[in-house]
């Protein structure tokens, strides 16, 4: 069963305020999901006591992945680096305010998931996370 999309879930896909190019960014990555074919680059701003100040994000990505992408970025404004890496698909069920069908979960958590993996690369920590690190 498809989920019934909010009025202002679907406005973030269709206008995401967050999408673009940070010239200047701390950190960036890119991910994809082979199995739908989105592919996202994440860019963040960090201060120096490692605070997300700012997140864009670009790429081509279908209705479930911009949304949550552009939700999420705007979510972890503020939010510590450290704070994101425990977050996961409940983190974006919750940022978002419903479930998303079972077979576009990986598409609701590719931005959640490029940016844990631009965290990961920036702390040097060796870790990669996959689907299976940020899903439940």
């Amino acid at each position: 069963m498809s989920p019934v999309y909010t009025e202002i879930f679907l406005e973030y896909a269709k206008n995401p305020p967050n999408k673009g190019i940070l010239e200047g960014a701390t950190i960036q990555y890119f991910e994809e999901n082979r199995n739908c074919g989105d592919a996202l680059e994440v860019f963040l701003k960090l201060n120096d006591s490692g605070v997300v100040e700012d997140f864009l994000f670009d790429g081509y990505t279908a209705i479930v992945t911009t949304a949550c992408a552009s939700i999420f970025g705007e979510a972890i404004l503020g939010v510590n680096i450290q704070d994101i890496l425990s977050m996961n698909e409940t983190t974006i069920r919750e940022m978002i305010g419903f479930q998303v069908s079972s077979r576009r979960k990986q598409a609701s958590v590719l931005g959640l998931l490029a940016t844990r993996n631009a965290i990961h690369i920036y702390l040097k920590d060796g870790i990669v996370d996959d689907f299976s690190d940020v899903l439940q």
